[in-house]
């Protein structure tokens, strides 16, 4: 997955330290082709393998990806089934890799709908990296926003039932304790491929004061160039999370 020279790059501040991204677009980038659907999903998984490399020579340390959404089971029931299964033979075949280069990998979302196969797959992937330092590989899958919140929310009443938290001491932080991403910093940018320029019920908690970039290309041509775009566009923003320009940069 990753050549020789992937670590011999020196990453340039400033530089997000945690990037989300929905890959979206395979769909009809396998429609303009005169390719069926499930295509421009394999295509895809050639882009999630570069993205990965990117965030590794430029030193990010987390990257989230939008695999698989709570609201994707309404697919044709055939797509789906290919999803399910390009998601298993994609783990077989990059986690070893993944593992030699240092990369945690960690499944977000509801696994308990995915087949026992893909079940056991996910967890021996988690379980073989979850001692590494690197960076932290967050794919979400049967993942929904919302039901992130649901769930926190759940486990978190049900600490306080239990004793085991007191109600007046439930904050920001506390509740962010709960989520899926617990223990990562908020991403810092957002990428959606394919055109369309909405966050789909994807990390609504997490995404507060992230910076949001939107690209017309398809995944399956988000290359390591158009990686550096979104990166470019960020660096030259002006993140002041409330505070004023002055305050951000006094010697301006």
């Amino acid at each position: 997955m990753f050549s020789k020279k992937e670590s011999d790059i020196e990453s340039v501040a400033p530089m997000p330290e945690h990037v989300a991204i929905i890959m979206d677009g395979n769909g009809r980038w396998a429609r303009k082709r005169h390719l069926p659907r499930v295509a421009g999903h394999k295509a895809g998984v050639e882009s999630v393998r570069a993205v990965v490399q990117g965030c590794v020579k430029r030193g990010i340390t987390a990257l989230t990806l939008f695999a698989f959404s709570s609201e994707n089971w309404k697919r044709p029931k055939q797509e789906v089934g290919f999803l399910m299964e390009l998601f298993f033979k994609a783990l077989e075949r990059e986690i070893r890799s993944l593992h030699e280069n240092n990369v945690q990998v960690r499944v977000i979302g509801d696994i308990s709908l995915f087949s026992e196969k893909l079940q056991t797959k996910i967890n021996e992937a988690q379980k073989l990296t979850s001692e590494n330092s690197g960076l932290a590989l967050n794919i979400a899958a049967n993942y929904g926003g919302r039901w992130d919140i649901v769930n926190a929310t759940k486990q978190l009443c049900a600490d306080i039932q239990n004793n085991q938290l007191r109600i007046d001491d439930v904050n920001e932080d506390v509740f962010g304790s709960y989520l899926q991403l617990s223990g990562i910093p908020d991403p810092d940018l957002f990428i959606r491929t394919g055109g369309e320029q909405r966050i789909s019920n994807y990390l609504l908690w997490n995404l507060a004061y992230t910076e949001l970039y939107f690209t017309d290309l398809s995944w399956p041509d988000f290359n390591d160039d158009a990686f550096n775009e979104a990166i470019s566009s960020f660096r030259a923003r002006e993140r002041r999370f409330g505070k004023t320009s002055e305050q951000v940069n006094p010697s301006a």
